[in-house]
């Protein structure tokens, strides 16, 4: 069994595995989780909303594709995309490499940001982790 990244502390989760890393009170950076690279496997497509698209929070905003399966990748919180990560675009695999960092997939303007409030901490995302990995182990 391959060893997961660790959460990051200054990152929230959900718990369809998205983070987002708050850059100040009002943007945040957002990507996939290193258990959701792990469980999806090698990521060859992404589907990101363009820059000005209106998210809201826990909905749908676009697609990974990997060699296993499509699955959908929501918005943490609501907001406005300011940014995608064009070289995770270009390169799926970085998402894969380096979830955390590389690899992220967009820049939102958050609209609510006591939206954050309702996502997990790293402590608890990483209890949720634990939890999910001793029902289903590989």
């Amino acid at each position: 069994m391959r060893v997961l990244k660790k959460a990051l502390q200054e990152y929230k989760y959900t718990q369809e595995h998205e983070w987002i890393c708050p850059e100040s009170s009002e943007k945040g950076k957002l990507g996939l989780t290193d258990y959701a690279q792990a469980q999806l496997g090698d990521i060859v497509f992404l589907d990101l909303p363009a820059p000005g698209t209106q998210v809201e929070q826990f909905g749908k905003m676009g697609e990974i594709e990997s060699v296993k399966a499509v699955s959908d990748l929501f918005a943490p919180v609501s907001g406005r995309v300011l940014e995608v990560n064009q070289a995770a675009i270009d390169e799926p695999k970085l998402v894969n490499e380096d979830p955390y960092k590389t690899g992220w997939l967009v820049k939102l303007e958050l609209s609510k940001p006591s939206e954050l409030e309702a996502l997990m901490n790293s402590d608890e995302y990483e209890k949720f982790v634990a939890k999910l990995r001793e029902e289903n182990p590989e």
